[in-house]
């Protein structure tokens, strides 16, 4: 099967979720939450992405997760990233609770498609202070791809992880998993990157780029929104509206996509310095706002 006729397939198969101008969504993706050794990447950034994620729960914010939560290549079982980050988990518990909470599966946590997988693993967690099992995401789906579908005008948002451009990554995606645990996790701490990531391989990075821009441009230039390369993009009205929100696992900040009021935004998280000396976690607005009306057909 084809990239283009995988994304079409993930499009047919995505979640529905309606909105309007007054609906308020956070994207993250490619956080790779690992197990807090020396090869999870999430860890430099967690205090930062939990301060985030806080101040988007109490703003009301609905997040949508696209992709690579979870580093579930590298780290064998999620019991281990559960107690590296059991904090992020209950928050994102506090958003699941509230009906605010919508996840993708990628790459590198591609065992959420399949929803025993998921209902073993996800729906509780022993407590060991009370001796007993305790409610976590009982009944979350994971879900290839979601589109938002504006209640009046009925325009679309397509979201997705990005990796069905990438037939290595999808395709035979059990092998890769073999190659980074055996392979790449060991060789990491010496500096040595995976060249079978397109998040540290350029040229694979600019080919998966150009085969979504080509599916966006086959229909009917529809607003897509993916991470999987990492790198950022936020594309002007008139250009093809191919959006990436980028990663968690930036050095030292985070960036993602806010929709809000109509409007889009690409924004970044990160540690400042105040002139007392005093650090904070302040957000940033890269690029936008821009109307999504503004990317119409």
């Amino acid at each position: 099967m084809s990239s283009q006729n995988r994304l079409s397939r993930a499009y047919n198969r995505a979640k529905v979720i309606p909105f309007n101008d007054r609906s308020k969504f956070i994207l993250f993706s490619d956080c790779h939450r690992g197990d807090n050794s020396f090869a999870d990447d999430f860890a430099n950034n967690r205090n930062i992405y939990f301060h985030a994620l806080q101040h988007y729960y109490k703003a009301g914010f609905i997040y949508c997760e696209l992709g690579d939560g979870d580093e579930l290549w590298e780290n064998l079982h999620f019991e281990a990233i559960f107690e590296a980050h059991k904090n992020v988990y209950e928050l994102l518990r506090k958003f699941y609770l509230d009906k605010r909470l919508h996840m993708v599966w990628g790459n590198h946590d591609m065992v959420y498609k399949d929803p025993k997988y998921v209902r073993e693993h996800l729906s509780s967690y022993f407590e060991p202070i009370e001796g007993k099992n305790k409610e976590l995401l009982e009944g979350i789906q994971y879900n290839e791809a979601i589109v938002l579908k504006h209640e009046e005008s009925g325009q679309e948002v397509f979201l997705c992880h990005g990796h069905q451009a990438d037939w290595w990554n999808y395709t035979f995606w059990r092998w890769s998993r073999f190659l980074v645990r055996v392979l790449w996790k060991p060789l990491q701490v010496w500096g040595i990157a995976d060249p079978t990531s397109p998040a540290k391989n350029y040229k694979e990075l600019i080919r998966l780029e150009k085969r979504i821009k080509k599916w966006i441009v086959a229909h009917n230039l529809r607003i897509t929104i993916a991470g999987h390369t990492h790198r950022p993009r936020f594309p002007e009205p008139g250009e093809i509206p191919f959006f990436n929100d980028g990663s968690c696992v930036h050095p030292r900040s985070i960036t993602g996509i806010e929709i809000e009021n109509g409007q889009i935004s690409l924004i970044k998280w990160h540690i400042a310095t105040t002139e007392e000396g005093v650090l904070r976690v302040v957000r940033v607005l890269l690029e936008g706002p821009q109307k999504l009306e503004d990317y119409a057909l």
